[in-house]
């Protein structure tokens, strides 16, 4: 009973795009975009990286991201001055297991100047929540990191990158 309304209001729908006709036939096709993300169980893959953005520096101090906020805090003599800056942002796929447990880096991390030898260090490590997550009946996650930038007082001018290594232990 309740699809005879429903097809009633199709039946007239020819009528009016027929008295529309000219006006239909001046629109151009809209084209549409499908997408999908695909992850196999047990993997880990990289959404983001890290991104401190712009820094200026006029005497040592360092650059935090935080993985909750995205937002970025500064200390001593570093001002953010430009780009758009955001923790890491990572998807995980677990085959039925309750509970994931992920692994930051406790070790600081070098970061090089590129075209140089200069570096920077990064290190605190943080997530955007507790290590240990319960999965329930979900089957993906996705979780953030963050970090604290040190920077130097004659730190020579440069982009710097490095990588660091996110575990995800599936017990």
């Amino acid at each position: 009973m309740a699809r005879l309304p429903f097809l009633r209001s199709l039946a007239a729908a020819p009528l009016l795009l027929a008295a529309a006709g000219p006006l239909l036939a001046a629109t151009p096709p809209s084209n549409r975009t499908a997408s999908a993300f695909v992850l196999h169980p047990l993997t880990l893959q990289k959404l983001e990286d890290m991104e401190f953005g712009g820094l200026a520096s006029t005497t040592a101090g360092t650059a935090v991201i935080n993985p909750v906020t995205n937002a970025i805090s500064t200390t001593g003599g570093v001002t953010a001055i430009s780009g758009t800056p955001h923790a890491a942002r990572f998807r995980g796929a677990a085959a039925g297991g309750p509970v994931v447990n992920i692994k930051v880096p406790t070790q600081p991390v070098k970061l090089t100047r590129v075209g140089g030898t200069q570096t920077i260090t990064l290190s605190n490590f943080t997530l955007d929540g507790p290590p240990k997550r319960v999965m329930g009946s979900s089957t993906s996650f996705d979780f953030r990191v963050g970090g604290t930038l040190t920077i130097g007082a004659n730190q020579a001018a440069g982009d710097y990158v490095g990588t660091f290594t996110v575990t995800a232990q599936y017990p």
